[in-house]
């Protein structure tokens, strides 16, 4: 069993995430400064570690105003809680190469139990020589959990934001030098 250490590749990966709006449309975005360091073993990655840390600041739903009411006080408060992370605690095979991946999740100073799916996409050489090495994530977080509970309730019924928010990672890794 051979352990090998990654970290993940900006320009190649993202972390997407999308919330309803009014209960009938849904808005997404994604955080543009995100890192990664995953220790694995890739034939076994039940025994891996995996730590993700997100710039709650770096949030993008290509508005202006809401992103900047995501980095207050509403939300994230970004002055306060710069981070959000998530560090793996438990990985379990489901099946093929198909992942449950249980962590503690902390959002605005508040730390919850989460689980993904992850699927392994697999491996591969660049042009370079360099390693790389691929992941999908997806999951759903309550955002109420975390303490972000700022709404408004519609004169038609239902809330303007919906507690869910669906997350979706796209992780591409390069191996690091030993």
């Amino acid at each position: 069993m051979t352990t090998s250490k990654w970290q993940v590749d900006p320009a190649h990966s993202v972390v997407d995430f999308s919330v309803r709006h009014l209960m009938i449309s849904k808005v997404k975005g994604c955080f543009n400064e995100f890192s990664a360091v995953i220790d694995a073993d890739l034939t076994d990655l039940t025994s891996a570690r995996i730590s993700l840390e997100i710039q709650t600041a770096s949030v993008d739903t290509r508005n202006a105003d809401r992103d900047a009411h995501l980095r207050g006080g509403d939300f994230f408060d970004a002055e306060n809680h710069p981070t959000l992370c998530f560090t793996a605690t438990e990985i379990c095979a489901i099946e093929n190469d198909q992942y449950s991946v249980t962590g503690d999740c902390t959002i605005c100073g508040i730390t919850c139990q989460e689980t993904f799916t992850c699927c392994y996409v697999g491996c591969s050489t660049d042009p370079w020589g360099n390693e790389k090495v691929a992941f999908t994530v997806e999951g759903c977080v309550n955002r109420s959990d975390y303490g972000l509970t700022y709404n408004a309730v519609l004169e038609t019924g239902g809330v303007l934001i919906s507690d869910l928010v669906n997350i979706s990672a796209e992780i591409q890794a390069c191996k690091c030098d030993e």
